[in-house]
């Protein structure tokens, strides 16, 4: 049986809004007077919860709040929630950058954290440098860090400026060295914050896959992120924090199926979207509504039934090669996306100035669940999108009846699109 390497018990996390400290002299004052005295301190007994979006009534806010669980000797823990719910503090508190204000953590092991871009480097070090103040700081001998020093270097991919000033290293470049010196100086405990989000996708894919060589050798990672497709890629478990409280603790599907579920249950009910003017933009979205074959407006689908998106957009000056794109997700991973120029290339000539509207549909039949239509978008094709609207409409499919036209085949296969692929003979020889 694996054992635990973090233990956090009744974990809180208060701060005095606006002030350095508790703020007045007076309240460090009846602060060190209870605490003589072997009472409890009076000020964790108000506090507001961490709700940025609300005026609250104290000077004092929980950002953590009887936070408590435990994870184990290689596991993968994603940690998740919308900005503001805590999760950068939990991790300060566990990397040891800042103190809890109650409760307790246990840890068992070195910690290595990225929790921001250049975390640990010294601006006017080398890189050569900061990777061996790095070394240091885990406690790791010389020898131990020249052993790794090549391997940092080719997996970071800066070794032609790793003797120049970090100062000078752009936000990439930062990120690449310094996950690369934390990944690879074996610590037993790596905590990475949603830092990696500044590097570009080829290093992405290679800090998830060093990360899961890290727990398959047995050590532990705790990771946080907005791209949920890689806490369900990468995290064994995981644990959605809302206000400062852990609301989730499961496994790590199930966790972001909460976290969306909450998010799009309070912001996604409309079914007919009109956007603000931005005169500015050569190209905009200005509407979009989801409706069913019968043009009703609806977030309510059958597996065999078509989805329809109308979109109305303004072209407001001569833009050549532009396009119209909407995308799906589920769980936050990408299903499917499509453009208006698939089939129509012509239109990535010039389109003339004034307000179109167009209707396209996702084709059925859809496997049953819960979809987001994640974005739609109008661009210059493979270079920028010029108007994009984000998080639109969340629809439900339900496998409620049956057609006799897809009897062939299951609507229980995997994946989430169901394809309906025509096949065709194209020879046949008879065995005698």
């Amino acid at each position: 049986m694996s054992q635990t390497v973090i233990k956090v018990e009744n974990l809180g996390k208060q701060y005095h809004l606006g002030q350095v400290g508790t703020g007045t002299m007076m309240h460090d004052v009846n602060r060190w007077w209870f605490k003589i005295r072997g009472k409890e301190d009076p000020y964790l007994k108000i506090g507001d919860v961490n709700d940025r979006a609300t005026k609250g009534d104290s000077e004092y806010v929980w950002s953590l709040r009887d936070i408590n669980f435990e994870v184990k000797q290689g596991e993968v823990l994603g940690i998740i929630g919308k900005n503001g719910a805590g999760k950068s503090t939990l991790l300060k508190i566990l990397s040891r950058v800042t103190n809890p204000t109650v409760g307790n953590v246990k840890i068992k092991g070195r910690v290595a954290s990225l929790l921001e871009v250049g975390t640990g480097f010294h601006p006017e070090l080398t890189g050569r440098e900061n990777i061996f103040l790095n070394g240091a700081i885990l406690g790791m001998s010389k020898q131990e860090i020249r052993s790794k020093f090549d391997e940092m270097l080719d997996f970071s991919g800066v070794e032609r400026y790793i003797d120049t000033p970090v100062k000078r290293y752009s936000s990439g470049m930062y990120v690449r060295l310094a996950f690369a010196v934390a990944a690879h100086l074996e610590p037993e405990i790596l905590i990475v914050d949603e830092v990696l989000a500044v590097g570009d996708a080829e290093f992405q894919k290679k800090c998830l896959g060093k990360m899961k060589d890290v727990s398959g050798q047995g050590r532990t990672v705790l990771f946080v992120s907005h791209q949920l497709g890689m806490i369900n890629y990468l995290c064994t478990r995981g644990i959605v924090l809302s206000k400062g409280s852990i609301v989730f603790e499961g496994g790590a599907r199930e966790s972001t199926e909460t976290y969306l579920k909450s998010v799009y249950e309070q912001h996604n009910t409309k079914t007919n979207i009109a956007f603000s003017a931005n005169e500015s933009l050569p190209v905009q979205i200005l509407s979009c509504r989801i409706m069913n074959k019968q043009n009703q407006e609806t977030l309510n689908f059958d597996v065999f039934e078509n989805v329809y998106l109308e979109m109305e957009y303004i072209v407001r000056q001569k833009v050549n090669s532009i396009n119209l794109s909407w995308v799906i997700e589920k769980n936050g991973e990408f299903i499917t996306c499509s453009f208006d120029t698939d089939n129509s290339p012509e239109l990535l000539e010039e389109r003339k100035p004034g307000i179109y509207k167009v209707k396209t549909f996702i084709p059925a039949p859809i496997k049953g669940g819960r979809y987001n239509i994640s974005s739609v978008g109008v661009g210059i094709a493979n270079v920028e999108s010029l108007s994009v609207e984000r998080s639109l409409f969340t629809f439900d499919v339900e496998e409620s009846s049956y057609d006799p036209t897809y009897k062939s085949y299951s609507i229980n296969r995997g994946g989430y699109m169901v394809s309906n692929v025509k096949w065709e003979i194209t020879d046949f020889k008879e065995l005698k």
